[in-house]
């Protein structure tokens, strides 16, 4: 089987181009794989993509981000998606070309605008299937309307958890379209995994205000005030590096907090640690959480929609507490930092219980759907739906569902925001 993914740009970094490295590597093994990235900004990604896997750009920004069709806005890509303003008549027209002349057997769509294109783009006999690794209470209104139209030329159409895909089902009403929840995997470790004894919280991620590090910043001020020889490890760049600073000095964390700047990959970070946080007021997934549970460490999380709940069991292998309750964090952090037998003993959990996040289950899992999606193509049926699963929720405190409604409406807001520039 030949798999095509049209990835908006390989050559970045963030979570999307992670799990589509890691997928398109695994399915390596036993298919032909390519990832098609839209746009290209350097010479080189960020990340190690195994030789197997082929790459290959349709808008190289170096040479063509003056092209007279890169000046003028898409219109095929919809208005509505997040990345809008980076697509063009270009990349309209050097999609359109991709897809029509592929020779893949199937092609995945790995965001929104992606997606519609796939939708309704790609040739009769390819299968379509689209993964979203946002969520869909996420998307604003009109980007919804578009999707619902969109969505139903789809084969199949995967979320990372089990509660979106339940969302997907019951609010967008796509006929024929199978709608399942993939999780992200991680690789194997290659680094034996953290024993427990470091005292350092690690952290991880794009420093946007969503992750809200100001609150877990805060939070640790309350364990350094205790346990001065314990260390926050912060990765990762982004528009809050200077506010963040600021913080740390206003609290005066020098000795204890330290923003240590992008890595990729982060294995060799994590495993220095002995306590994984996480803070985010929204998560769609959780992949720094797996991440950081497959070194063997813990994670303190805000149980915030829709991933950790579905990752971490509370109690066991991690904590959950409520988005944006400092004083909760704080505690949770402290709990963990002051019994040494304990915080072992749920790392130990979370590094079994991230299995599941292992590369061979999850691969297994798409290969036996994209297998169905091309049979189905080319038989001119329907993708057989599999049996609703009950959401892979372990142990929640209730604060997911609670704060749904805030993300929605904190969306809105945005949009009106930008309607108003």
């Amino acid at each position: 089987m030949k798999i095509s993914f049209l990835l908006h740009n390989a050559y970045g970094i963030g979570g999307t181009i992670t799990t589509t490295f890691n997928l398109a590597q695994a399915l390596a093994e036993r298919h032909e794989v390519e990832i098609v990235s839209a746009l290209r900004h350097r010479e080189h990604p960020n990340y190690t993509l195994d030789p197997r896997v082929s790459l290959r750009p349709l808008v190289d920004l170096r040479q063509e981000k003056e092209h007279p069709l890169h000046l003028r806005p898409a219109r095929v890509f919809p208005r509505a998606e997040y990345r809008y303003g980076q697509y063009s008549e270009l990349t309209d027209q050097r999609i359109g070309e991709c897809l029509a002349a592929t020779d893949a057997d199937v092609v995945i769509g790995t965001r929104p605008g992606l997606n519609v294109h796939l939708a309704l783009q790609a040739p009769r006999h390819v299968a379509r299937v689209g993964q979203e690794h946002l969520t869909l209470d996420n998307h604003p209104p009109r980007l919804r309307s578009t999707l619902r139209r969109a969505y139903r030329r789809l084969d199949a159409l995967t979320t990372v958890t089990e509660a979106d895909a339940a969302a997907y089902r019951r609010k967008m009403r796509l006929p024929g379209v199978r709608v399942e929840a993939l999780p992200n995997s991680v690789p194997d470790p290659a680094l034996p995994a953290a024993d427990g004894t470091a005292k350092v919280v690690v952290a991880a991620g794009r420093l946007v205000p969503v992750k809200r590090y100001d609150l877990l910043i805060e939070a640790f001020a309350v364990v350094a005030a205790e346990h001065r020889d314990w260390q926050l490890r912060i990765y990762g760049k982004g528009e809050e590096l200077d506010r963040l600073r600021k913080l740390v000095a206003d609290l005066g964390l020098w000795d204890n907090v330290f923003l240590m700047g992008a890595a990729a990959p982060m294995e060799a970070e994590w495993v220095k640690g002995s306590i994984g946080a996480a803070a985010s007021n929204f998560e769609p997934f959780g992949m720094t959480i797996v991440e950081a549970m497959r070194c063997g460490l813990p994670v303190v999380s805000t149980d915030c929609p829709y991933g950790p709940g579905e990752i971490i069991k509370d109690g066991v292998d991690g904590r959950l507490v409520p988005v944006g309750d400092r004083d909760a964090l704080g505690a949770a952090l402290l709990e963990l930092v002051r019994d040494d037998e304990r915080r072992r003993r749920m790392g130990r959990a979370a590094l079994e219980n991230a299995r599941r996040f292992a590369p061979g289950p999850v691969v297994e899992q798409a290969e036996r759907l994209l297998a169905e999606a091309v049979s189905a193509r080319r038989s001119g049926r329907p993708v057989a739906q599999e049996p609703a699963r009950p959401h892979r929720v372990l142990v929640s405190q209730g604060f997911a569902a609670r704060d749904a409604a805030y993300i929605a409406a904190g969306s809105a807001l945005r949009i009106v925001r930008r309607g108003q520039r």
